[in-house]
């Protein structure tokens, strides 16, 4: 018997995101949330230099020792990625397959690739509030998304309750770099695996490459990760991002964008006040936060993206009625500002 399709293709949602779609670039893209301050020139620089005449080390062995060293690891811990979604899929359905999970349980609201790569792998998929079990793979973002908010001293119970209980852990840290308190991970961190993706913070969201690291103990599973991957699954330029941004010259460079966003971030939340907008950033840790319009009607979006404003509808995330908004600089918050003066 053949392959039985669904006979819709809304069985298949098509996923949304920020950044560029159909209608190409936005002109004030709000929609992202990389650094808006970016790119890291080191990081830049090593990617323009990156050797496109051949491929990459398929086993990358060189780039895995510096990542090791740059964690205080054995390299045997570290697996590279195509990017932090390319991970959680390849994550999904090895531990699927050998090792017996049953359920993925990821956060709500949330990035909407855990939710998608669980289907694919016959996961069940169910939220956080529930009690742990051996046959669970947990998803926890930190900082988390869309919202921008740190889970702060709860995430090293969190992460401990559920190892404890038998469960995969998988800690996306994919907006650590950005985040503004200079928060360090708890202790318990190193019971998860570690899932990086530099490149939002590097503000080079098109260069895809990511890395995770493995806890102790799991060093099986990660090389059965690495032999599940694709061959070259990060090319030379990904290659590049991720060891340059391994470097105290990058670090230094990101810290003094943080600062920049900070400001950025205060006063794009202090222009949707001013609009009688509900905003959601003092929780946030990082340069995006939700928000939304106090009163109806909303304003006219389609006619927004027109005039290259763009936003992040947060309804696929699981928080209907919200946009996510990144800082972003003073000339786009100036057209942001003539919209909702526009809008009134």
């Amino acid at each position: 018997m053949g392959w039985q399709w669904p006979a819709s293709a809304s069985a298949f949602p098509a996923p949304v995101h920020g950044g560029p779609d159909a209608q190409g670039v936005p002109l004030h893209d709000f929609s992202s949330n990389a650094n808006a301050a970016g790119p890291l020139p080191t990081v830049a620089e090593a990617v323009a230099r990156a050797d496109r005449s051949r491929y990459p080390d398929p086993g990358y062995h060189a780039l895995r020792e510096q990542l090791a060293a740059w964690h205080g690891v054995a390299p045997a811990r570290v697996v590279v990625a195509g990017s932090a979604s390319e991970f959680i899929h390849r994550f999904s359905a090895v531990a699927a397959r050998w090792r017996g999970v049953q359920r993925a349980v990821v956060p709500r609201p949330g990035y909407g690739d855990y939710a998608a790569a669980a289907h694919a792998a016959g996961l069940q998929v169910c939220g956080h509030g529930l009690a742990p079990t051996s046959g669970d793979l947990w998803w926890i973002t930190e900082p988390m998304s869309p919202g921008g908010a740190s889970h702060g001293a709860a995430l090293g119970p969190l992460i401990a309750q559920a190892h404890a209980a038998g469960a995969c852990v998988v800690l996306d840290l994919a907006y650590q770099p950005l985040r503004f308190d200079g928060g360090k991970l708890a202790a318990h961190a190193a019971l998860a695996w570690q899932l990086w993706a530099p490149n939002k913070a590097c503000g080079l969201p098109g260069v895809r490459a990511a890395y995770a690291v493995a806890p102790v103990g799991d060093e099986p599973a990660a090389e059965a990760l690495r032999a599940q991957a694709p061959s070259w699954v990060a090319g030379a330029e990904g290659a590049a991002l991720l060891a340059s941004f391994a470097t105290a010259a990058a670090q230094a460079e990101l810290a003094a964008h943080r600062g920049l966003l900070r400001a950025w971030r205060d006063a794009l939340a202090a222009t949707l006040r001013a609009a009688q907008w509900q905003v959601q950033d003092t929780a946030s840790v990082t340069p995006f936060f939700t928000a939304r319009p106090h009163h109806a009607p909303d304003p006219d979006w389609a006619a927004w993206r027109n005039q290259g404003l763009k936003l992040r509808d947060t309804t696929r995330m699981g928080l209907p009625g919200w946009w996510r908004l990144s800082a972003q600089p003073p000339h786009s918050l100036q057209a942001l500002r003539h919209a909702l003066e526009a809008g009134r």
